[in-house]
């Protein structure tokens, strides 16, 4: 998992300094943050994050 992460940041880095011209700014934290759903429907998983912007 760390590798396709590092990997994925050093490419859309490049890609982003690139088209917009960024020079000695750091794009990106060196951490991440990975979970799983436990098998739940991408759905699921929707209506869930969705709620989470709705107050009590």
């Amino acid at each position: 998992m760390s590798q396709l992460v590092s990997q994925i940041k050093g490419v859309t880095s490049r890609v982003l300094r690139k088209e917009f011209g960024f020079q000695g700014e750091r794009l990106w934290s060196p951490s991440y943050f990975a979970s799983s759903a436990g098998g739940a429907s991408i759905e699921t998983v929707r209506e869930y994050i969705k709620s989470q912007d709705e107050p009590d």
